[in-house]
């Protein structure tokens, strides 16, 4: 995985939606896929996109005033429902950094986590989303280190993370990259781990071969 920072700016897009599940942001019929690429143009597909394939829009991701948007912010319970992990793909290929909400699905966060998206719980989004709706480019700042969130006209929001998930946003690991951070001390013990299990001899012994 890439380096990580603790500092982040981006274009916002408002969902003003509640209890957007899983099956909503990566709708089930792409699950078949058998790579890990290639999820970002399925993301919320049955609301971009009409019932004859037609691009709809009146959803916010389609309107051109948020083209190119980084942080999604939406209302709470995001990323409930089934564990796949498809759907983080998804926002992170679409180009997502970070989604914004007062709460979010157990398993999703945890997949999230594992893939660089950014999950900031913050108590309410009404007021980020307000401003996202009617001020013409709005940005966001996101301080992983000082847990805070603000934007250009003095609105700031503090935002709760353990510090587990803030160490790993931070540094951009994943579970591998967690593994290695004890690669010398593997080694140690895969070098150790003969002297002191049984030996083949030992086991025909036991087993009488």
């Amino acid at each position: 995985m890439s380096n990580g920072s603790s500092f982040y700016r981006g274009l916002v897009v408002p969902l003003d939606r509640s209890d957007i599940d899983t099956d909503q942001i990566m709708p089930k019929q792409f699950l078949k896929r058998t790579e890990r690429t290639g999820y970002g143009e399925f993301v919320f597909y049955e609301w971009r996109y009409n019932p004859d394939g037609t691009l709809n829009k009146d959803f916010i991701l389609n309107k051109e005033e948020y083209k190119g948007a980084s942080i999604l912010v939406t209302g709470p319970n995001f990323g409930t429902g089934s564990s796949r992990e498809h759907a983080v793909w998804g926002l992170v290929q679409f180009g997502f950094k970070a989604v914004i909400a007062p709460s979010f699905g157990d398993i999703f966060y945890s997949n999230a986590i594992e893939n660089g998206l950014w999950v900031i719980k913050v108590k309410d989004t009404s007021k980020l989303i307000q401003n996202a709706s009617n001020i013409k480019n709005y940005y966001l700042n996101i301080d992983l280190e000082k847990q805070i969130v603000y934007d250009d006209y003095n609105y700031v929001l503090d935002f709760e993370i353990d510090n587990a998930s803030k160490l790993r946003l931070i540094k951009g690991w994943d579970n591998i990259d967690l593994v290695l951070q004890f690669e010398e001390k593997i080694k140690e013990y895969e070098k150790n781990r003969f002297d002191f299990y049984p030996s083949t001899d030992s086991y025909k012994t036991i087993l009488k071969f």
